[in-house]
């Protein structure tokens, strides 16, 4: 048997995926994850349960449909092909049937913007696909239509989709989405949440890109997601020193 690859990245998926579980976004093996290489993607394969998952499970996908090894790859392989084909910026995705995500999305209700944290999916709501049965070339298309603009949508009578630059970001943004599904829904019944105005989350919008950032991970023109803060430790520089000596 040949030498498996990315041995580091496949023990991650398996990793991320029973922290899935056990963060209760999902349960048994029903969700999936996936992480892309150079060479394409690697997914876990379909239907082995993430407490017996071993490296050798996580399939070895290119960007064609072709897989490599023994084990099939996930039902959802589609789905995940289509967003690494398609968006540049995913390096791991997140597919869960999270309990108050897929209620909301078995009745075709988007998430509008009832909270601004609605705004670590890229956008003013977290849409719902049009049903397409699993496992289909249907489901990748309206699932990317959904996905325009954003990092993470509802698919119809099913579940949430969620993908991130790395594995643990996408598995974060999965787990807001569900939060966020409770909390509407919730909500919802008591009475009619109030929608924050698009104003309003436009600055929310600009400052979710450095939302989780320090400092020097992000440009001085984007807008801060923490303000009003003043450092007292701020080490002198070389000039600062020299001109602190000549007086």
């Amino acid at each position: 048997m040949a030498k498996l690859k990315h041995l580091d990245l496949r023990q991650a998926v398996i990793d991320t995926c029973l922290r899935m579980n056990e963060e209760g976004i999902n349960q048994g093996t029903s969700g999936n994850v996936s992480v892309r290489t150079p060479e394409g993607f690697l997914i876990t394969a379909s239907g082995i349960p993430y407490a017996r998952m071993k490296p050798d499970h996580i399939v070895e996908m290119d960007l064609d449909g072709g897989y490599i090894g023994e084990y099939l790859p996930s039902t959802e392989w589609r789905m995940h092909l289509d967003i690494f084909k398609h968006r540049a910026e995913a390096g791991a995705i997140v597919h869960t049937h999270s309990i108050y995500a897929t209620a909301l999305a078995c009745l075709r209700m988007d998430i509008p913007a009832f909270h601004y944290m609605i705004g670590i999916a890229g956008g003013t709501d977290i849409r719902c696909s049009d049903y397409a049965e699993f496992g289909t070339p249907e489901l990748s298309k309206v699932m990317l239509k959904a996905l325009e603009d954003r990092s993470a949508c509802l698919l119809g009578n099913h579940g949430q989709i969620a993908f991130g630059p790395n594995l643990e970001k996408a598995l974060w943004r999965a787990g807001e989405v569900e939060t966020i599904a409770q909390q509407y829904w919730a909500a919802l019944q008591v009475g009619k949440p109030i929608i924050l105005k698009p104003g309003q989350m436009g600055t929310v919008l600009a400052r979710m890109k450095t939302y989780g950032k320090q400092s020097g991970e992000f440009n001085k023109t984007d807008a801060p997601s923490v303000t009003g803060l003043v450092r007292r430790d701020v080490p002198k520089t070389s000039a600062a020193r020299k001109s602190a000596r000549k007086k």
